[in-house]
């Protein structure tokens, strides 16, 4: 008997299994978008009314804040839940979201100028703190609350659906690991004939398998585009050789469909799973540390000294997987 979903659609399960991915729209409420964007320039130090202090075309910012995606966006945990195959399968270090915001601003050079997507220079899979493996646990997903709207050629997310099996059968022919970046995710591009550009409204929540192809694309409209790219966390890797194929995840399916196979009996990793502490924690405690003497200087209300607040110290790995 097939499964019952109360959160995923047919529709939705189909667009995923055809294209990687799929859009809950509305997942949160646009107020919510609003309260965790409210100080975004006086953490940035940007005058939102002067493109000449727009230092950076894009900036991924450190966080302060989190809060539980089950009350953060029920309907969002509720479809990665059933994605992943119960929330039971799914690791509490990864179950809040914060306000380590993304930002693309664009760059006056770009400016009314949009860019083919084989031509962008970012194109990657994302993790950059774990050695990957097909079953790899640490990036089950990659989610895409969106907290403004992005129209298109607004700087939206570029994905290429037909890259996720180039990344699958990559990574079944490499079980000793693939160090981040070492996906020829450059030379794959240029084989892939599919590309969707990712728009949205505030509170929509964009899903995506965890081998999508994906780049930062040129906001030629220079509308602030704000989104967070939070990861999800698995106890256990995939499995592709489970008994009972009611038991495979909607991603372990969409894995295994790209591989071309049902099951992958036999199969394993002969490489040493490992954490890898990215560059990134560096630099965004920095940024942390200037963020909060921002704040402090406005007495804003994000000038947090809670027993949340991370400060400028460098965050364990537990924080890193929960960025």
């Amino acid at each position: 008997m097939p499964k019952a979903y109360k959160f995923l659609t047919q529709d939705q399960i189909d667009q995923f299994m055809r294209y990687g991915y799929l859009r809950i729209p509305q997942a949160f409420t646009p107020e919510k978008a609003a309260s965790w964007t409210e100080n975004i320039w006086t953490r940035l130090g940007y005058d939102p009314n002067d493109k000449s202090t727009w230092l950076s075309e894009r900036i991924n910012m450190p966080n302060h804040k989190f809060e539980p995606v089950r009350t953060f966006s029920p309907l969002a945990w509720g479809a990665i839940c059933e994605l992943l195959g119960g929330e039971d399968r799914i690791d509490n270090m990864c179950t809040r979201w914060s306000d380590g915001l993304i930002v693309n601003l664009g760059a006056p050079e770009w400016e009314n100028n949009w860019q083919e997507p084989k031509e962008l220079m970012n194109w990657h899979v994302d993790g950059d703190f774990f050695l990957h493996f097909l079953d790899s646990r640490e990036q089950a997903l990659l989610v895409i609350p969106v907290f403004t709207e992005i129209l298109s050629h607004g700087g939206g997310t570029m994905i290429a659906p037909d890259g996720i099996s180039m990344i699958a059968k990559h990574l079944y022919e490499h079980p000793e690991g693939v160090v981040p970046g070492g996906f020829d995710a450059m030379e794959k591009i240029q084989q892939c004939s599919e590309f969707h550009e990712i728009t949205g409204r505030p509170g929509d929540v964009v899903l995506m398998h965890p081998f999508m192809l994906h780049s930062a694309s040129r906001n030629a409209l220079r509308i602030p585009r704000i989104i967070t790219n939070p990861p999800v966390l698995l106890k256990e890797p995939f499995k592709f050789d489970r008994e009972n194929p009611e038991e495979y995840s909607i991603v372990e399916k969409k894995t295994l469909s790209a591989l071309g196979v049902d099951r992958l009996p036999g199969w394993k990793i002969t490489g040493e799973r490992r954490v890898i502490v990215p560059k990134r924690v560096r630099i965004q405690a920095e940024m942390r540390e200037a963020e909060l003497k921002r704040l402090e200087r406005e007495n804003s209300e994000m000038a947090l000294k809670g027993p949340e607040a991370i400060g400028a110290r460098v965050p364990t790995i537990s924080e890193i997987l929960s960025m």
